[in-house]
């Protein structure tokens, strides 16, 4: 398990290197693609699309939406949960960003090489 940690920590430092011109993290680029492709979308189906805690995820979208990259939608229903979309401008940071993440696509590739990449996704797709 100690290595797999540490892998994603080596990877996500990688992806970090490359976006950080751009004041984003990698975490935030990935949120940020998904609220884009799934938006407006409500955070609780956000957070099982992702993976992620309720309380990471809300802290990353805390700054997306001070960043003004993601803005709420009004609803009718519970405003805690209201539904998020991309902006404009968090669509304009991801087409900017968007050289910056195939570069670290490619270092992140180079390091793993193509046997590591496979076993990768085969485990993604095992879940």
């Amino acid at each position: 398990m100690t290595r797999w940690r540490t892998t994603n920590r080596v990877l996500a430092t990688v992806y970090d290197e490359e976006l950080r011109p751009f004041g984003l993290k990698s975490s935030q680029h990935g949120l940020l693609v998904a609220v884009t492709k799934a938006g407006p979308v409500r955070r609780i189906k956000l957070g099982r699309l992702l993976s992620l805690d309720p309380s990471t995820l809300t802290r990353n979208l805390a700054v997306m939406l001070k960043h003004r990259w993601i803005e709420e939608v009004p609803d009718d229903g519970d405003q805690r949960g209201a539904p998020v979309q991309t902006t404009a401008l968090g669509r304009t940071l991801l087409e900017r960003s968007a050289p910056a993440w195939r570069r670290a696509q490619a270092r992140a590739k180079k390091m793993l090489g193509s046997r590591g990449v496979d076993l990768i996704f085969s485990t993604l797709k095992a879940r």
